[in-house]
C-alpha cells in the first residue's frame, strides 16, 4: 500500500471514525482503524463491535493495499501536523506503516486486515431519506431523556417508529428514563410506513448527531431486524439496535390534566436556574407555588439557605404547590424553541404535561418530586 493525500482530508475522516474506538480495549484489533487504499480513494473504518463507522476520502494511490494501525495514535499524529501538509503513507516489507509529512517521519505498528471484524453483514429491509436538520431535531429534542440505568437496557436509547397522527404519517422519536419522557415527531418520509419500531442505542445516537451538522445535507437511514445504517455524504455509520421492547409510553402521557399554566419560557428557565443555585446536588428540588396569575419558585436547603422568585404567569385554576427536579426542568426548557410554554397540571403527585406554544410536535412529561 502506498498513497498520498491532504492532511485536512485525512484529519476530517479520522475525526469521524476514531470517536467510536474505545480508549481501553481487551481486544487489540478494536483499538485500530482499518485503512484500505483502492480505486483512487482511501477508506477508513473503525468499530467497537456495536457500532461501525466508515468514511471514504480522495487520495493519490500509487499502490493498492490495506492494513490496520492504532486509531487514536494516528489521529493525534495527523492532528499535530502543520496545515496544508501532504501526508504519504506506505506499507513496506518490514511490517510497519510508514507515515511521512514534510520533515516528520513516523512508523506505526500494524495488525492484519484479516483480524478486523465486519459489522455490516445482512440485509436492510426498510429505507428512508430525509434532511439532516429534521432528523437532528428529533434527536436534539429527545436525547436528554435517555436512561443511563443499565438494568433497564431497553430505555438506553431513542425509540423511533412510524405513527399516524391526525391522518398524517409521522416519524416519532421517544425517550424516557422513568422520571421524564420526551417525544418529538416530524412528517414521515417515504419508506417509514410499515417499518418496525426500533431502539437506537445512546452511543449511536450521539455519533449520528455529530454527523448531521450540515444543514444542506440529507441522511439515508436503512433498518433491519437487528441493525441500523446511517449514510451522510461519504460517512456510513452502522449500529446494532437494542434488542428489547420499548414500553407503551402512551400510558404515561396524561390526558385529563385540567390546570393550565402558561408562561414565558426564557424568564421561567432563568428563574429556575437562579433559585436552584441554592439546591443541594442530591435534592435539586424546586417548588412551584401557583395562585391566580402568579408563580412563586422557591428552594429551601437546610445546609445552605433558601431562595425565592416571583413570576407573572397565565394561571386561573385552583392554588397548587408542586415540586420538580430543577435539572429536569432546565433540560426540557432548553429544548423548547417557542417563547410561550404550556404546563398541564393535575395535582402534586401526578405527572405534568409540558408542550410548546404552537404546533411543534414536541411534548414532555415530567414526574413531580416531594417538596
Amino acid at each position: 500500500m502506498r498513497l498520498t493525500l491532504e492532511r485536512s482530508s485525512l484529519l476530517k475522516s479520522l475525526n469521524h471514525v476514531q470517536r467510536v474506538v474505545e480508549r481501553r480495549n481487551t481486544i487489540p484489533i478494536l483499538s485500530n482503524v482499518l485503512l484500505r487504499a483502492d480505486g483512487g480513494k482511501l477508506t477508513l473504518k473503525a468499530t467497537d463491535l456495536d457500532l461501525e463507522v466508515t468514511e471514504t476520502t480522495a487520495a493519490s494511490i500509487e499502490q493498492d493495499g490495506s492494513t490496520t494501525v492504532p486509531a487514536h495514535m494516528l489521529y493525534d499524529i495527523v492532528r499535530k501536523l502543520p496545515d496544508g501538509a501532504e501526508v504519504m503513507m506506505a506499507v513496506g516489507d518490514d511490517n510497519g506503516l510508514s507515515l511521512v509529512a514534510g520533515r516528520s517521519q513516523f512508523r506505526l505498528q500494524m495488525l492484519p486486515e484479516s483480524d478486523f471484524p465486519d459489522l455490516t453483514a445482512g440485509e436492510f429491509s426498510h429505507m428512508f431519506r430525509m434532511p439532516c436538520t429534521e432528523f437532528k431535531t428529533l434527536i436534539d429534542r429527545t436525547q436528554f431523556a435517555i436512561s443511563t440505568e443499565e438494568t433497564r437496557y431497553y430505555l438506553n436509547g431513542i425509540y423511533f417508529h412510524g405513527v399516524e397522527d391526525s391522518g398524517t404519517m409521522m416519524l416519532r422519536a421517544v425517550a424516557t428514563d422513568g422520571h421524564r419522557l420526551a417525544q418529538a415527531q416530524t412528517p414521515a418520509p417515504d419508506g417509514v410506513e410499515g417499518m418496525p419500531g426500533i431502539i437506537v442505542p445512546r452511543k449511536a445516537v450521539g455519533e449520528v448527531q455529530k454527523l448531521l451538522e450540515d444543514p444542506d445535507a440529507s441522511v439515508t437511514v436503512e433498518v433491519s431486524d437487528t441493525k441500523i445504517r446511517f449514510t451522510v455524504g461519504s460517512v456510513v455509520l452502522t449500529s446494532k439496535l437494542i434488542d428489547g421492547t420499548f414500553p407503551d409510553y402512551n400510558r404515561v402521557i396524561p390526558s385529563d390534566n385540567d390546570k393550565e399554566l402558561k408562561l414565558d419560557r426564557a424568564s421561567f428557565s432563568q428563574a429556575v436556574d437562579r433559585v436552584s443555585t441554592i439546591a443541594s446536588d442530591r435534592g435539586r428540588a424546586v417548588k412551584l407555588s401557583l395562585t391566580d396569575g402568579q408563580l412563586v419558585l422557591s428552594v429551601n436547603n437546610p445546609d445552605s439557605g433558601s431562595a425565592e422568585e416571583e413570576l407573572a404567569v397565565g394561571y386561573s385554576s385552583d392554588a397548587l404547590d408542586i415540586g420538580f427536579n430543577s435539572r429536569y426542568l432546565l433540560d426540557i426548557t432548553s429544548q423548547l424553541s417557542a417563547d410561550e410554554t404550556s404546563f398541564m397540571l393535575s395535582d402534586p403527585g401526578s405527572p405534568t404535561l409540558i408542550r410548546e406554544g404552537g404546533e411543534s410536535g414536541a411534548l414532555y412529561v415530567l414526574m413531580p418530586m416531594r417538596v
